[in-house]
């Protein structure tokens, strides 16, 4: 699948290709501190950046880095450095009504106030980080 999507501000515009439909809903620390409560992100195969000038790149750990518009704020995307696979954030894409919702990840730092319903694997960040052959958060 091939998707397109931009910032708020339109400052960014992307075109991603081999777009996953199966979005995956992240409880870190980390991604709830970053977006006001859980990451919901997409695996792309590529993707490029029209407006790239605009997008910052903060590494939001050991592992990964992520980006934003620096006009507006708009949360991008975090992209796993090892692999330079980049994961968008679902309210960036244009369509986003194409997703649906197939994993949890860093289901052990959940707060209690909030639960997705449905049959999909739920891992905890040990088993997380052990999939990806990252350590550390």
């Amino acid at each position: 699948m091939e998707q397109q999507g931009r910032c708020l501000c339109g400052a960014v515009t992307f075109s991603a290709r081999n777009v996953d439909p199966h979005a995956h809903a992240c409880h870190c620390g980390t991604c709830r501190r970053w977006s006001g409560g859980p990451g919901l992100s997409a695996a792309v195969g590529s993707i490029s950046f029209d407006g790239a000038e605009h997008v910052e790149r903060f590494d939001s750990s050991d592992w990964a880095e992520r980006g934003f518009c620096r006009r507006c704020g708009s949360h991008l995307f975090y992209r796993v450095k090892a692999t330079d696979q980049y994961h968008v954030w679902l309210g960036a894409f244009d369509q986003p009504e194409v997703f649906a919702l197939a994993g949890e990840i860093y289901v052990d730092e959940k707060p209690p106030g909030y639960a997705f319903a449905g049959d999909h694997p739920r891992l905890t960040a040990a088993e997380f980080l052990a999939s990806i052959g990252a350590s550390g958060s």
